[in-house]
Protein backbone atom coordinates (compact mmCIF):
# COMPACT_ATOMS: atom_id res chain seq x y z
CA UNK A 1 0.00 0.00 0.00
CA UNK A 2 1.35 3.86 -0.92
CA UNK A 3 1.67 5.95 0.99
CA UNK A 4 -0.78 8.26 -0.51
CA UNK A 5 -3.02 5.34 0.12
CA UNK A 6 -2.33 4.92 3.98
CA UNK A 7 -3.21 8.80 4.65
CA UNK A 8 -6.56 9.45 4.51
CA UNK A 9 -6.13 12.74 5.63
CA UNK A 10 -5.44 15.66 2.96
CA UNK A 11 -2.21 17.79 3.65
CA UNK A 12 -3.24 20.33 6.53
CA UNK A 13 -5.97 18.84 7.92
CA UNK A 14 -5.31 16.75 11.14
CA UNK A 15 -8.78 16.94 12.47
CA UNK A 16 -9.41 13.06 14.04
CA UNK A 17 -12.02 11.22 12.39
CA UNK A 18 -15.39 11.32 14.82
CA UNK A 19 -16.16 8.43 16.79
CA UNK A 20 -19.41 7.62 18.39
CA UNK A 21 -19.27 7.61 22.21
CA UNK A 22 -18.48 4.11 23.50
CA UNK A 23 -18.20 2.78 20.11
CA UNK A 24 -21.86 2.95 19.40
CA UNK A 25 -24.47 2.16 21.84
CA UNK A 26 -24.51 -1.93 20.20
CA UNK A 27 -20.98 -2.13 22.03
CA UNK A 28 -22.18 -1.33 25.42
CA UNK A 29 -21.90 -4.06 27.95
CA UNK A 30 -25.11 -3.83 29.81
CA UNK A 31 -24.34 -6.69 32.50
CA UNK A 32 -21.44 -4.59 34.05
CA UNK A 33 -24.21 -1.49 34.88
CA UNK A 34 -24.72 -0.90 38.31
CA UNK A 35 -28.24 -1.57 39.08
CA UNK A 36 -27.87 -2.15 43.03
CA UNK A 37 -29.75 1.00 43.48
CA UNK A 38 -32.95 -0.02 41.37
CA UNK A 39 -33.29 -3.26 42.60
CA UNK A 40 -32.74 -1.91 46.49
CA UNK A 41 -35.75 0.52 45.11
CA UNK A 42 -37.65 -2.56 43.37
CA UNK A 43 -37.25 -4.62 46.91
CA UNK A 44 -39.12 -2.19 48.80
CA UNK A 45 -42.26 -2.07 46.67
CA UNK A 46 -45.19 -4.55 47.23
CA UNK A 47 -46.53 -5.22 43.08
CA UNK A 48 -49.06 -7.20 44.60
CA UNK A 49 -50.88 -4.82 47.47
CA UNK A 50 -54.42 -3.23 46.34
CA UNK A 51 -53.88 -0.22 47.57
CA UNK A 52 -51.32 -0.05 44.41
CA UNK A 53 -53.30 -1.55 42.13
CA UNK A 54 -56.30 0.56 42.63
CA UNK A 55 -53.52 3.59 42.03
CA UNK A 56 -52.12 2.55 39.32
CA UNK A 57 -55.48 2.21 37.65
CA UNK A 58 -56.23 5.49 38.90
CA UNK A 59 -53.53 7.14 37.36
CA UNK A 60 -53.81 5.47 34.20
CA UNK A 61 -57.39 6.06 34.12
CA UNK A 62 -57.67 9.54 34.09
CA UNK A 63 -56.34 11.33 31.03
CA UNK A 64 -58.08 8.08 29.10
CA UNK A 65 -61.20 9.53 30.17
CA UNK A 66 -61.37 13.05 29.98
CA UNK A 67 -59.41 13.06 26.75
CA UNK A 68 -61.98 10.63 25.17
CA UNK A 69 -65.16 12.49 26.71
CA UNK A 70 -63.42 15.99 25.51
CA UNK A 71 -63.14 14.59 22.23
CA UNK A 72 -66.23 12.69 21.81
CA UNK A 73 -67.90 16.41 22.26
CA UNK A 74 -65.73 17.90 20.36
CA UNK A 75 -66.87 15.39 17.49
CA UNK A 76 -70.94 15.23 18.64
CA UNK A 77 -71.59 17.80 20.69
CA UNK A 78 -73.67 15.48 22.75
CA UNK A 79 -72.54 16.60 26.19
CA UNK A 80 -73.82 20.73 25.39
CA UNK A 81 -77.00 19.19 24.08
CA UNK A 82 -77.44 17.16 27.27
CA UNK A 83 -76.95 20.22 29.74
CA UNK A 84 -78.40 22.76 27.07
CA UNK A 85 -75.35 24.85 26.37
CA UNK A 86 -71.57 24.17 26.18
CA UNK A 87 -70.86 26.29 29.30
CA UNK A 88 -72.65 23.92 31.72
CA UNK A 89 -71.61 21.06 29.63
CA UNK A 90 -67.63 22.55 30.46
CA UNK A 91 -68.09 23.01 33.99
CA UNK A 92 -69.89 19.19 34.58
CA UNK A 93 -67.01 17.55 33.06
CA UNK A 94 -64.76 19.96 34.93
CA UNK A 95 -65.96 18.88 38.34
CA UNK A 96 -65.65 15.54 37.05
CA UNK A 97 -62.19 15.81 36.68
CA UNK A 98 -61.52 17.24 39.55
CA UNK A 99 -63.21 14.75 41.53
CA UNK A 100 -60.96 11.97 39.92
CA UNK A 101 -58.10 13.64 40.17
CA UNK A 102 -58.73 14.23 43.70
CA UNK A 103 -59.34 10.22 44.11
CA UNK A 104 -56.09 9.49 42.24
CA UNK A 105 -53.96 11.68 44.99
CA UNK A 106 -55.78 9.67 47.66
CA UNK A 107 -55.14 6.20 45.87
CA UNK A 108 -51.45 7.27 45.68
CA UNK A 109 -50.82 8.76 49.17
CA UNK A 110 -52.78 5.39 50.41
CA UNK A 111 -50.56 3.30 48.54
CA UNK A 112 -47.62 5.36 49.85
CA UNK A 113 -48.80 5.07 53.58
CA UNK A 114 -49.52 1.34 52.94
CA UNK A 115 -45.97 0.28 51.96
CA UNK A 116 -42.60 0.45 53.45
CA UNK A 117 -40.25 3.49 53.90
CA UNK A 118 -36.51 3.72 52.33
CA UNK A 119 -33.92 4.56 54.65
CA UNK A 120 -31.79 5.78 51.96
CA UNK A 121 -35.03 8.77 51.22
CA UNK A 122 -35.06 9.08 54.38
CA UNK A 123 -32.96 12.07 54.39
CA UNK A 124 -33.28 16.26 55.48
CA UNK A 125 -32.07 17.35 52.28
CA UNK A 126 -34.74 14.90 50.52
CA UNK A 127 -37.28 16.11 53.03
CA UNK A 128 -36.70 19.55 51.52
CA UNK A 129 -35.80 18.58 48.50
CA UNK A 130 -39.58 17.32 48.28
CA UNK A 131 -41.30 20.70 49.54
CA UNK A 132 -39.33 22.51 47.22
CA UNK A 133 -40.96 20.39 44.56
CA UNK A 134 -44.08 20.76 45.58
CA UNK A 135 -43.79 24.28 46.08
CA UNK A 136 -42.94 24.68 42.14
CA UNK A 137 -45.37 22.10 41.32
CA UNK A 138 -48.34 24.12 43.39
CA UNK A 139 -47.04 27.21 41.48
CA UNK A 140 -47.12 26.00 37.78
CA UNK A 141 -51.03 24.29 38.47
CA UNK A 142 -52.25 27.29 40.29
CA UNK A 143 -50.59 30.10 38.05
CA UNK A 144 -51.86 27.96 34.59
CA UNK A 145 -55.35 27.79 36.34
CA UNK A 146 -55.20 31.27 36.71
CA UNK A 147 -53.92 31.94 33.47
CA UNK A 148 -56.30 29.97 31.37
CA UNK A 149 -59.62 29.94 33.58
CA UNK A 150 -61.43 27.40 34.70
CA UNK A 151 -63.29 26.56 31.09
CA UNK A 152 -59.42 27.15 29.76
CA UNK A 153 -58.07 24.15 32.08
CA UNK A 154 -60.83 21.76 32.13
CA UNK A 155 -60.71 21.67 28.39
CA UNK A 156 -63.29 24.36 26.99
CA UNK A 157 -61.98 24.53 23.94
CA UNK A 158 -63.31 21.23 22.77
CA UNK A 159 -67.05 22.74 23.76
CA UNK A 160 -66.15 25.74 21.27
CA UNK A 161 -65.45 28.19 24.42
CA UNK A 162 -62.49 29.81 22.70
CA UNK A 163 -60.04 32.09 24.20
CA UNK A 164 -58.66 35.43 21.99
CA UNK A 165 -55.27 34.28 21.69
CA UNK A 166 -52.95 31.27 22.56
CA UNK A 167 -51.31 31.72 26.40
CA UNK A 168 -47.93 32.57 26.13
CA UNK A 169 -46.94 34.20 29.60
CA UNK A 170 -46.38 32.62 32.95
CA UNK A 171 -45.67 29.59 33.18
CA UNK A 172 -46.41 28.79 29.42
CA UNK A 173 -43.16 30.59 28.69
CA UNK A 174 -41.40 28.04 30.66
CA UNK A 175 -43.57 24.92 29.66
CA UNK A 176 -46.07 23.70 27.52
CA UNK A 177 -47.69 21.85 29.84
CA UNK A 178 -47.62 23.00 32.85
CA UNK A 179 -50.90 21.48 34.61
CA UNK A 180 -49.32 18.45 33.29
CA UNK A 181 -45.99 18.69 35.10
CA UNK A 182 -46.75 20.58 37.64
CA UNK A 183 -48.88 17.82 38.97
CA UNK A 184 -46.01 15.63 38.48
CA UNK A 185 -43.75 17.87 40.67
CA UNK A 186 -46.31 17.39 43.26
CA UNK A 187 -46.20 13.83 43.32
CA UNK A 188 -42.28 13.44 43.38
CA UNK A 189 -42.28 15.65 45.92
CA UNK A 190 -44.57 13.80 48.30
CA UNK A 191 -42.46 10.83 47.68
CA UNK A 192 -39.36 12.33 48.63
CA UNK A 193 -40.91 14.01 51.57
CA UNK A 194 -42.70 10.23 52.83
CA UNK A 195 -39.81 8.59 52.00
CA UNK A 196 -41.72 6.66 49.73
CA UNK A 197 -40.03 3.90 46.94
CA UNK A 198 -43.66 2.90 45.93
CA UNK A 199 -44.07 6.58 45.32
CA UNK A 200 -41.33 7.49 43.25
CA UNK A 201 -42.65 4.38 41.11
CA UNK A 202 -46.39 6.15 40.94
CA UNK A 203 -44.88 9.11 39.98
CA UNK A 204 -43.18 7.75 37.39
CA UNK A 205 -46.37 6.24 36.02
CA UNK A 206 -48.25 9.65 35.87
CA UNK A 207 -45.41 11.29 34.27
CA UNK A 208 -45.56 8.51 31.14
CA UNK A 209 -49.74 8.89 31.82
CA UNK A 210 -49.08 12.56 30.87
CA UNK A 211 -46.81 11.68 28.42
CA UNK A 212 -49.24 9.24 26.11
CA UNK A 213 -52.19 12.18 27.20
CA UNK A 214 -49.45 14.69 25.73
CA UNK A 215 -49.36 12.80 22.14
CA UNK A 216 -53.03 12.00 22.39
CA UNK A 217 -54.10 15.50 22.48
CA UNK A 218 -51.47 16.28 19.41
CA UNK A 219 -52.91 17.23 16.05
CA UNK A 220 -50.20 17.70 13.42
CA UNK A 221 -47.47 19.16 15.74
CA UNK A 222 -49.68 21.28 17.39
CA UNK A 223 -52.85 20.59 19.94
CA UNK A 224 -56.20 20.88 19.60
CA UNK A 225 -56.23 23.22 22.30
CA UNK A 226 -53.50 24.85 20.98
CA UNK A 227 -55.18 25.15 17.44
CA UNK A 228 -58.29 26.65 18.52
CA UNK A 229 -56.71 28.75 21.21
CA UNK A 230 -54.88 30.56 18.26
CA UNK A 231 -56.76 33.23 16.73
CA UNK A 232 -54.93 33.09 12.86
CA UNK A 233 -55.20 29.42 13.30
CA UNK A 234 -59.09 29.51 14.34
CA UNK A 235 -60.07 32.12 11.29
CA UNK A 236 -57.84 29.16 8.38
CA UNK A 237 -59.92 26.56 10.13
CA UNK A 238 -63.56 28.33 10.14
CA UNK A 239 -64.43 28.03 13.27
CA UNK A 240 -66.18 31.38 13.86
CA UNK A 241 -69.63 29.50 12.39
CA UNK A 242 -69.37 27.13 15.41
CA UNK A 243 -68.95 30.72 17.94
CA UNK A 244 -71.96 32.62 15.98
CA UNK A 245 -73.87 28.97 16.67
CA UNK A 246 -73.43 29.08 20.42
CA UNK A 247 -74.21 32.52 21.29
CA UNK A 248 -77.44 31.66 19.04
CA UNK A 249 -78.20 28.75 21.44
CA UNK A 250 -77.26 31.00 24.71
CA UNK A 251 -79.19 33.99 23.74
CA UNK A 252 -82.16 31.75 22.65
Amino acid sequence: MSGSERNHNPAGNNRPETLDCCGGLNNVDYSKMDVTLMEELLKHINFHDSSFCVAVIAIIFNPFFWNVVARWEYRTRQLSRLFGNPYLACYALGFMIILLNVYRSHSMTVAMRAQARWGVMDRTDVFYAGIALMVLGTLLVVSSFLALGFTGTFLGDYFGILMDEKVTGFPFNVTENPMYWGSTANYLGLALIGASPVGLLLTAIVAMAYKVAIRFEGVAGLSLRDMVRSLDIRREIRVESLLLHVKRSLLS
